[in-house]
């Protein structure tokens, strides 16, 4: 899928957020939800809808978060197995585990 397909949107509330997969020509919508803990946000849930699913998407959610991370200088708790299976398999992202 291309990022012309679908966008990532976020919302924070200061203590929790997520960000939001918007797949076009579909009303479903894929999430990552995470809480803050400290100077790190806690991964809790990665929940794709089926309709939209095998595209990629809850991996464009991960990658949006780690970006954020890079740029905004918080670390990650991958609490989700999802999220957790993405840093095992990206050992450069290391350095955002907290």
């Amino acid at each position: 899928m291309t990022k012309e397909e679908y966008r990532i949107t976020r919302r924070d509330n200061g203590t929790s957020g997520e960000y939001r997969a918007h797949v076009e020509g579909s009303d479903a919508i894929g999430r990552l939800t995470w809480v803050k803990r400290g100077n790190a946000r806690v991964a809790e849930h990665t929940l794709v809808p089926p309709e939209i699913g095998g595209r990629g998407v809850a991996a464009a959610l991960v990658d949006a978060l780690v970006a954020d991370a890079r740029e905004h200088g918080f670390t990650i708790v991958p609490q989700c197995s999802y999220v957790e299976a993405k840093f095992r398999r990206n050992p450069d992202w290391s350095d955002l585990r907290a």
